[in-house]
């Protein structure tokens, strides 16, 4: 009978990881193809080069006349080769695989109508869908190889910070941008460069924000029990020790939801008016009653 149940439990997990799989390479494929439409239809007929392989692919067009998918491709390949080498080979498969497929997918959609002639529409829809592909391929836990690797290398062997050396590489794509194409472009670029940047945030994190409180009173006992009686919430207590009085204290943590904040102060107001309370946004809450691994 143990026997048979862990087999049971073996084989269940072997299923979620054949689940788990195809949502991986299914994320992958799908944020490749947002990507590869905002770069089509916003950003490559623009000519605005807001950072990244993608970026410079749009220089070299406007210069030599390649197309921007080969160009990402004699970027990519080598940078993947380099980065397994030089940082191992925890990149793994899907990254490998994110940086063919993202520009045969670009090179297959080229053909796709361009939605605005306006450069500061076309930074701000095309940053949002690259935005929307990038975090789509981060939460497959896959990545499309390009300067993020190359900031990874700087980071090993320079000591740079990780943002540092990616803002570097940006930036330098975005300077170069300025001289070969224009200043005005190079502007509309670092616009697009933002908004994608911030629509990955949001892909990752997600738009709700939850509140985490930390309460300091006297009758903490007494507000411990309304928060788990009346609210239904858990909550940690913390040891503290007041700086100016140097006595130990009970500090109370808790996190809420943003509908539930007035809720707790009125909560806390009524039964100790003398409270101190700290109110912060969290962006990311894993566990039980919040997210976790991604779901909520």
């Amino acid at each position: 009978m143990r026997v048979q149940r862990r087999e049971r439990r073996v084989e269940k997990l072997r299923r979620k990881s054949r689940r788990d799989i195809v949502v991986e390479y299914g994320l992958l494929l799908l944020g490749s193809m947002i990507i590869a439409a905002g770069f089509n239809m916003f950003l490559s007929p623009n000519q605005v080069a807001s950072g990244g392989t993608s970026g410079i692919s749009i220089i070299v067009q406007s210069v030599f006349g390649f197309e921007p998918a080969i160009t990402q491709w004699v970027l990519n390949i080598p940078l993947v080769m380099l980065g397994t080498y030089l940082l191992g080979r925890q990149h793994g498969v899907k990254t490998v695989i994110g940086a063919v497929l993202l520009p045969l997918i670009i090179l297959l959609t080229r053909n796709l109508p361009a939605l605005t002639n306006n450069l500061l529409l076309a930074s701000i829809y095309g940053g949002i869908l690259l935005g929307i592909g990038v975090g789509l391929v981060f939460r497959g836990k896959g990545s499309t190889g390009g300067l993020d690797l190359a900031a990874q290398i700087l980071h090993k062997y320079t000591g740079l910070s990780l943002g540092l050396a990616m803002a570097l590489l940006d930036g330098f794509v975005i300077l170069t941008a300025g001289i070969v194409l224009s200043p005005e472009k190079a502007l509309y670029a670092l616009i697009g460069l933002f908004v994608t940047s911030k629509t990955i945030n949001i892909v990752q994190i997600g738009l709700s924000y939850s509140k985490v409180a930390f309460i300091i009173s006297d009758k903490s006992e007494e507000i411990r029990q309304q928060i788990l009686l009346e609210m239904d919430r858990g909550l940690t207590q913390l040891q503290a020790t007041g700086g100016y009085t140097g006595q130990n204290r009970m500090v109370l943590m808790v996190v809420v939801g943003q509908t539930e904040v007035n809720r707790l102060k009125e909560l806390v107001q009524k039964t100790d008016p003398t409270a101190f309370v700290i109110l912060s946004d969290t962006h990311e809450v894993l566990g039980e009653g919040f997210k976790f691994n991604g779901h909520v």
